[in-house]
Order: structure tokens, then C-alpha cells, then sequence
């Protein structure tokens, strides 16, 4: 991943040292593993521990792998040669890699690293269902206008289009979850996968030191299925969050401007015009879930390799398995940063929803008239005729429905269908739904010009 979409800590994961750090540990457990059964002698794997944590893998000994394979084309066996060096004990050379072969350290240990790196995913998806969160609360009593096909439709609650969103994003959790279940198996069966060279108790006690699943049956790679999923869950997420950012996008168009992404002290916002204020954080957003979603149809490809291996997967899985976990982190790192800070102008609401002069009313009339005795079709043309003219001619809704005298609502009747208040009133149950009790629930204060969530 470049440096622009990095974080510090994925940065981390992903590093070369860690992945040498992770198939040493996986090494030495399988060593332990061996001791156990009386096959390795007792205290080999202790001393391998030690001389590491004397001297911890780094991005010294990253570079020494990659000079031993330039000769011999083989990042395992350089890798376990540049550990013999490393820790300068041969004797324990000796039982280095027993009965393994190259994927069973490469597939266990990767896996270890893409449920960590799922974890911090989780993490921060936590801190974005909280924004969402307290965005759904602070407005849910601030009546705005809904919009179907991008055209004004009935008012609705502001608040709930973020409860709609922080509501996606616990089924994303729970795919997480389940992927992260389902990625973190440990697969230690040798050459074809049927343990003729290695004890099925070895790659039982590294599940077990690893709080990981075996894998049930394999044949010399974890099967990509697993990796499918997590991936799957990861494009999921990434087109969630970029439903998020697309709302929030046409809501800071200039002729809506119902928010704003926060605009930075001394940011730019173009080159050459000055007054401009982009939502480039959502359209970055918008950006990297494509590159989610196309990872995710790369993924979908590895799922079929050839008999019992080939390596057409791990050229791929080399660029796409750091890359998504990074942009996915990086994705809900920035999204909160945009939650967190974002301008709400809810005079700007309360103007949209009046802006078609009473029209977002005309499923209620139209109720009422019903309600009042007249048949569906005769006040369906009463409404929609009256609708038309306002729309054509610029002119306040209600004003022509009660200069109609086929309307059969008139006044203070006719006036309770122009209540936002009506499309409100079942928003409690709605929230209710999640746990957010009425008393949690504080209502909006007074607009003013600018409010910050």
C-alpha cells in the first residue's frame, strides 16, 4: 500500500520483519509441538525463543532474507537459513521446519496476522457506529426532507438516516466476526495436506497456542474460500461506507448544503478558486471501496487452484490481503474523522423541506380526502391536479387545495396534513429497535447558522 492510504499501525502488521516474526513463531511452536511428543530434544524451542528475544527480527534480518533469495528463489528456505545466521545456534537448526512444508508456516502465519488486523478494523468500525450513533440521536426529532429517484419524497426524521447507516454497519460487524472465525485456522499437514510427515498433534497443539481452529481437511494451502470471506465482508464494508459518504456528498452540494465535511484551518480547497470547499474526504471514501470490491472479485478467482496446490494465489494475495485490511482501517479512520467534525446547517433542512411549497404533503391529503368519504380515484385527481399547478406555476400547495371546491378538506383539517410532525411519529419505535430509549433521546436546540456534530 503507499504511504498515503497507510496507517501506522497496519504498517506495522504488514511489515517484513512482522511476517518473519510470525513464521518464526510458528516454527517454534511446531517445535514445541515435537518436544512434546519426545521427537525434538526438550528445551530446543526455549533456547530459539531466547536467542530471538535477544535479538528481535527486524528490518536487518527482512533484508537478509531477501539477499539469500535471490539465490535460491525460495522465500521459506531463505527465510530458515537467515534464521540459523540470526541466531548463530545450529544445533537448533537442526529441527527447524520438521515435517513442515513452506505453506503450512506461510498459511498459519498469515493468518494470524489477518485476524489482528481484522481486530483493528473492528476497532475502529466501533468508533464509527458511535459517531453515527450520536449523530441518530442529537437529530431525530429535526424533521427533514426524504428523497426517492433524487426528488423530494415526504419529510422524514434527519436522525434516521444515520440510525439506517449505523444499523448497516452492525451487520457489518458481524460479518467481521465471522470471517475473523472463520480465517483463524492454523494448518500444519505437510506436503498434500494428509500429515505424512507430520503428527496431527503438532498442528493441534499450534491451534491450541494460537486460540485458533484446525483446519478440518487440506491439502497443502489453507482453502481460499475462507480468505473469499473475509474479503467479501471487507467490500461489504468498504460499499457501506461509501453509502454513507455519498449521502453526506449530495448533502453538501451548494443548492442543498445540508452538511459539510469539516474544512481545516488553512486547507485549499482548489487551486484556482478560492471560495471552494470540496468534500474530498467522502469522494476519497467513494474512491478506495471501488478498489475493495475489485480486490474482493481478485480473491474470488483464488478460490480454485490446481489439485492439491499451485501458487497462482500468492502473487495475488501479496498485494490485495494488506492492501484492503489497510484501506478498510484507513477508510473508517477518515470517515470518523468526517463524522466527528461534520457541519449540520439545519436552517438549510428546515428550507429544503419547504422548498416545493407543500408538496411532500400529498400522500396525507390524499389520505385525508379518502378518509373524508371520497373514493380513491376522484381524490387521487384532486391531489395530483392541484400538485401539478403548484409545481408549474410556483404557487403554495395548500392555498390551491382550498380554493378547489372538489377538495373536501378545508381548514384546520386540511392544515394537520401539512405536519412534519405526523411523519415523525413513529420514530421512537424505530429507535426503540436498537435500544435507544426515549430517555436517552435529547431533542434538537434552536437552529443556529451553524450547528457541529
Amino acid at each position: 500500500m503507499i504511504d498515503r492510504y497507510q496507517t501506522p499501525e497496519m504498517k506495522a502488521l504488514w511489515s517484513e520483519a512482522r511476517k518473519y516474526q510470525t513464521w518464526a513463531e510458528v516454527e517454534i511452536l511446531a517445535m514445541e509441538a515435537w518436544e512434546n511428543l519426545g521427537q525434538v530434544p526438550a528445551g530446543t524451542a526455549q533456547r530459539l525463543w531466547a536467542a530471538l528475544s535477544d535479538k528481535p527480527i527486524d528490518e536487518a534480518f527482512a533484508a537478509r532474507v531477501d539477499e539469500i533469495e535471490a539465490e535460491t528463489r525460495h522465500d521459506i528456505v531463505a527465510f530458515t537459513r537467515a534464521l540459523t545466521e540470526w541466531t548463530g545456534d545450529i544445533e537448533v537448526a537442526r529441527w527447524l521446519h520438521l515435517g513442515l512444508t513452506s505453506t503450512d508456516v506461510v498459511d498459519t502465519a498469515q493468518n494470524i496476522v489477518l485476524a489482528e488486523a481484522v481486530g483493528l478494523i473492528e476497532e475502529e468500525l466501533k468508533l464509527v457506529q458511535d459517531a453515527l450513533k450520536s449523530l441518530a440521536l442529537k437529530y431525530k426529532r429535526t424533521p427533514a426532507v426524504g428523497r426517492t429517484h433524487g426528488v423530494h419524497a415526504e419529510p422524514t426524521s434527519f436522525g434516521l438516516r444515520f440510525l439506517n447507516f449505523y444499523s448497516a454497519l452492525l451487520r457489518d460487524a458481524e460479518r467481521l466476526s465471522k470471517a475473523k472465525t472463520s480465517i483463524s485456522v492454523a494448518m500444519i499437514s505437510g506436503s498434500v495436506g494428509n500429515y505424512a510427515h507430520v503428527e496431527p498433534k503438532v498442528e493441534a497443539y499450534i491451534a491450541e497456542k494460537l486460540s485458533f481452529q484446525i483446519e478440518p481437511v487440506s491439502t497443502q494451502v489453507v482453502p481460499r474460500d475462507r480468505h473469499a470471506e473475509l474479503m467479501s465482508a471487507l467490500a461489504i464494508l468498504g460499499s457501506d461506507l461509501e453509502r454513507v459518504a455519498v449521502e453526506l456528498r449530495h448533502l453538501q452540494r451548494t443548492e442543498v448544503l445540508e452538511t459539510q465535511e469539516p474544512f481545516s484551518y488553512k486547507q485549499t480547497g482548489s487551486s484556482s478558486m478560492p471560495h471552494k470547499k470540496n468534500p474530498v474526504s467522502l469522494e476519497n471514501i467513494s474512491g478506495l471501496a471501488r478498489l475493495l470490491r475489485s480486490n474482493l472479485q481478485a480473491e474470488l478467482e483464488n478460490v480454485v487452484l490446481w489439485h492439491e496446490r499451485d501458487i497462482s494465489h500468492s502473487s495475488v494475495e501479496r498485494i490485495i490481503l494488506p492492501d484492503s485490511t489497510t484501506l478498510a482501517h484507513y477508510m473508517l479512520r477518515r470517515l470518523k474523522r468526517v463524522l466527528g467534525g461534520l457541519i449540520v446547517y439545519e436552517e438549510n433542512i428546515a428550507r429544503n423541506l419547504g422548498l416545493t411549497r407543500g408538496l411532500v404533503y400529498s400522500q396525507h391529503v390524499l389520505g385525508l380526502l379518502i378518509e373524508s368519504g371520497m373514493n380513491r380515484t376522484a381524490a387521487y385527481t384532486v391531489v395530483q391536479r392541484n400538485a401539478l399547478r403548484s409545481w408549474e406555476q410556483g404557487l403554495e400547495f395548500r392555498e390551491l387545495l382550498e380554493a378547489d371546491p372538489e377538495c373536501a378538506v378545508k381548514g384546520e383539517a386540511l392544515a394537520k396534513a401539512f405536519d412534519p410532525a405526523y411523519f415523525l411519529r413513529h420514530t421512537d419505535e424505530i429507535y426503540a429497535r436498537f435500544g435507544f430509549e426515549e430517555h436517552t433521546v435529547g431533542t434538537t436546540s434552536p437552529p443556529p447558522s451553524t450547528i457541529r456534530s
